[in-house]
C-alpha cells in the first residue's frame, strides 16, 4: 500500500478540527438531522478534496488564508453526494467508510435531508470564507459549476446510471469520470490556487493538472473496486461489475487501465513544473492518489 505523504495527515487534522466548528453539535435543535449529518462527515473520510485545496493554496500563500473553509465546503459537498448515492434508488449500497451507509442508520428520509443538509451548509461556508470578495464569488460560482450537470458531479452520476448494462463507450466513459469525480477534485485544487492569489495563468495550469489528475482517480477507484476487498476499501467491493457500470477495466482492461492513470498523472505532474520546489507536496499528493490501494 502506497503510504500518504508525511504532511497528509498533519493537514486533514486541521480539516476536521475546522469540519468540528462549521457542523452544528448533536445536542443543536433538531437533533436527528444533525447527529445523521456528523455520522457521515465524521465516518472516517481520508479529507483528499479539502487537502488539495490546501497545498494548491499553499503554492502561492504559505498561510493559505481561507482555504480551510473552501476545503471544508468541498468536503460537505462530497459527503452529501456520498449519501445520496448509497440511497436505494441509486446505488443502493449498505457500506461507506467501513461504516453501514446513511440510510441503513438512519433511515432514507433522514439521509435524504442530511445530504441537503451538508450541500446547503457547504455554500453558507463559502459565501463566508475569509477570502478577498471577488475572489470567493469567482470559487464559489466554479464549485457550484463542478458540482451541477453541466459536466459536473451530477451530470456525471446522471450519465454513470443511463450507462448500467449498456456496450461500454470511450466517450461516455470518459465524460463520466472527468464529470462525476473529476469535476470536484479539479475544482479543489482551482479554488484553492484562487484563494491562495493565483493569476489566470496560474488557474489555467492548475485547471490542466486538475483535469488529469481527477481523472486518473477515478481510473485508479475503477480498478480497485476489482482488486480490492471492501474491508480495504471501506465499501462495497465489486459493486461496479455486479451493476453492469461503465468502467475502465471493463471496457480496457487492468493492464490498459493501469497505463491511462500513469499517463494522466505524467501529464499532470507536468503541469506543476513551472512551480518548481514550491509544488513538491502537490507532487508528493499527486503521486499518492494514483498509486493508493484504498
Amino acid at each position: 500500500m502506497a503510504a500518504a505523504p508525511e504532511f497528509f495527515e498533519r493537514d486533514r487534522v486541521l480539516v476536521d478540527a475546522a469540519l468540528e466548528k462549521i457542523l452544528p453539535r448533536e445536542s443543536t435543535l433538531p437533533v436527528s438531522i444533525h447527529t445523521a449529518m456528523r455520522y457521515s462527515v465524521f465516518a472516517g473520510g481520508k479529507r483528499i478534496r479539502p487537502i488539495l485545496c490546501l497545498e494548491t493554496a499553499r503554492i502561492f500563500s504559505p498561510q493559505a488564508d481561507g482555504a480551510i473553509e473552501v476545503g471544508c465546503a468541498l468536503e460537505l459537498i462530497h459527503t452529501y453526494s456520498l449519501i445520496h448515492d448509497d440511497l436505494p434508488a441509486l446505488d443502493n449500497d449498505d457500506l461507506r467508510r467501513g461504516k453501514p451507509t446513511n440510510h441503513k442508520v438512519f433511515g432514507e428520509a433522514a439521509a435524504i435531508l442530511a445530504g441537503d443538509a451538508l450541500l446547503t451548509l457547504a455554500f453558507q461556508t463559502l459565501a463566508l470564507a475569509p477570502v478577498e470578495p471577488q475572489r470567493r464569488l469567482a470559487i464559489l460560482a466554479m464549485i457550484a459549476e463542478a458540482a451541477g450537470t453541466d459536466r459536473g458531479m451530477i451530470g456525471g452520476q446522471v450519465a454513470d446510471l443511463e450507462a448500467e448494462g449498456k456496450p461500454g463507450d470511450k466517450g461516455m466513459l470518459e465524460y463520466i469520470h472527468r464529470a462525476k469525480t473529476g469535476a470536484l477534485i479539479r475544482a479543489s485544487i482551482v479554488a484553492g490556487a484562487i484563494a491562495g492569489g493565483a493569476d489566470r495563468h496560474d488557474i489555467g495550469r492548475l485547471m490542466n493538472f486538475g483535469e488529469n489528475i481527477g481523472w486518473a482517480f477515478q481510473v485508479v477507484d475503477d480498478i480497485l473496486d476489482v482488486e480490492e476487498s471492501s474491508a480495504a476499501l471501506g465499501k462495497t467491493a465489486g459493486k461496479d461489475q455486479a451493476q453492469h457500470k461503465a468502467t475502465y477495466p471493463a471496457l480496457h482492461g487492468l493492464e490498459v487501465s493501469r497505463d491511462i492513470a500513469a499517463d494522466l498523472e505524467a501529464k499532470a505532474l507536468k503541469e506543476l513544473e513551472f512551480y518548481g520546489p514550491r509544488a513538491y507536496d502537490l507532487k508528493q499528493l499527486a503521486r499518492f492518489l494514483v498509486a493508493r490501494r484504498a
